[in-house]
């Protein structure tokens, strides 16, 4: 038996993880947290049992715990809530599963507690790689990713030597935008920009995609997790996301990993790692799909990409003002108090405004992304 807890269990990537639970009779949830969709969560609990469930507002946690009093749970709250899901004394592996920087210091207190990760927060190293892929080493954790492209990656490293790698070939839908000029892009709603063309996700992530802000931050995700430089990880869109990521090894051999567009197949890799379990859905029919097409990304239009780059490249504490910047864009936009392009313009005034700290702490990283808010708050 395999026991697991699960930080965002109410998203996307929590639903469909438990979907999986759900098949696999040797998989056993200790522990669930949420930060504020308690209907849903407590009809989880009840029917997974957990040990211990967090509800990160403090009033929704008091509310689920006077609805679960039938049941032995423990209902805890805030920060410490999720910092004793994340270190749930029987689970072995957690799935940081929740969106933001809100995940940083749950999942370094899961391994500093000896819990493999399977990695769904890509803020976690998009903003605090520098600190986690070390602590991952120094402790010997294993990461496993749950983001399909490096997944993908992930899985196609398994055919070769590291050493021989060459470099990283992330693969993008090109969001729903992709083909719009930026004079077009200035009247898209919040609407258009969440109909993604192949992937069901959540809201933020979803315009993160039509913006490629997503994409960037995969990008420097990706240099962390498989330690290559920026120089050596490209992008390359491919509209139909058959082609989840690939890899070019030294010799010009390049190895692609494909499927549909289903998010239950990284995560349950990361789960049983390294078996490829039986997954009921859809398979690809290569007769009917007849061809793969690519495209370089619209980045002249879409700044997201080039943006992270940029804070890649320059590293320190620019990647958290590059992500807290637009975690923020993104709220104002979902409630509709900016239009889509402004979403880029606060990115580049945060980044333009800020002075790099060349290695942050964690402390440092925090205070960062608040720098960010009240930046774009007094705006």
């Amino acid at each position: 038996m395999k026991y697991i807890s699960i930080i965002g269990s109410t998203g996307s990537i929590g639903t469909q993880t438990l979907d999986i639970v759900r098949s696999n009779k040797d998989l056993c949830v200790t522990a669930l947290a949420a930060g504020s969709n308690i209907r849903l969560l407590e009809k989880q609990i009840r029917e997974f049992r957990p040990k211990i469930a967090a509800v990160y507002n403090e009033e929704k946690a008091a509310q689920l715990k006077d609805s679960v009093k039938d049941l032995d749970v423990k209902i805890v709250s805030g920060m410490d809530g999720l910092l004793e899901v994340s270190t749930e004394s029987t689970c072995s592996i957690v799935v940081t599963a929740v969106v933001g920087m809100i995940g940083i210091r749950p999942t370094i207190a899961a391994m500093k507690a000896g819990k493999d990760i399977a990695l769904a927060n890509k803020e976690t190293l998009v903003t605090a790689g520098h600190i986690i892929m070390p602590l991952a080493k120094e402790l010997g954790i294993h990461i496993y990713p749950v983001d399909s492209e490096h997944a993908a990656i992930f899985q196609c490293l398994q055919s070769g030597k590291k050493e021989d790698l060459d470099s990283l070939i992330i693969t993008a839908s090109g969001g729903p935008f992709r083909k719009k000029t930026t004079e077009e892009l200035k009247s898209v709603t919040v609407e258009d920009a969440l109909k993604h063309p192949n992937w069901s996700m959540g809201r933020k992530i979803t315009i993160d995609s039509a913006t490629l802000v997503n994409k960037g931050l995969e990008v420097i995700e990706a240099k962390w997790l498989f330690n290559v430089d920026f120089d050596h990880i490209h992008v390359v869109v491919q509209p139909k996301s058959i082609i989840h990521s690939m890899i070019q090894f030294q010799d010009g051999s390049v190895i692609a990993q494909l499927g549909t567009p289903d998010m239950k197949l990284p995560i349950q890799y990361a789960l049983f790692y390294p078996q490829h379990r039986t997954l009921a859905g859809e398979r690809l029919d290569f007769a009917a799909l007849k061809e793969i097409t690519f495209e370089q990304p619209p980045v002249d239009v879409l700044k997201g990409l080039p943006l992270a780059y940029h804070a890649g490249k320059i590293g320190g504490s620019m990647p958290t003002v590059l992500n807290a910047a637009n975690e923020k864009a993104v709220t104002l936009f979902l409630n509709k108090k900016i239009q889509f392009l402004d979403i880029y313009d606060i990115i580049e005034d945060a980044m333009e405004a800020h002075k790099v700290i060349e290695n942050p702490s964690l402390d440092q990283v925090l205070e960062t992304e608040q720098w960010v808010y009240e930046r774009i708050e007094s705006r």
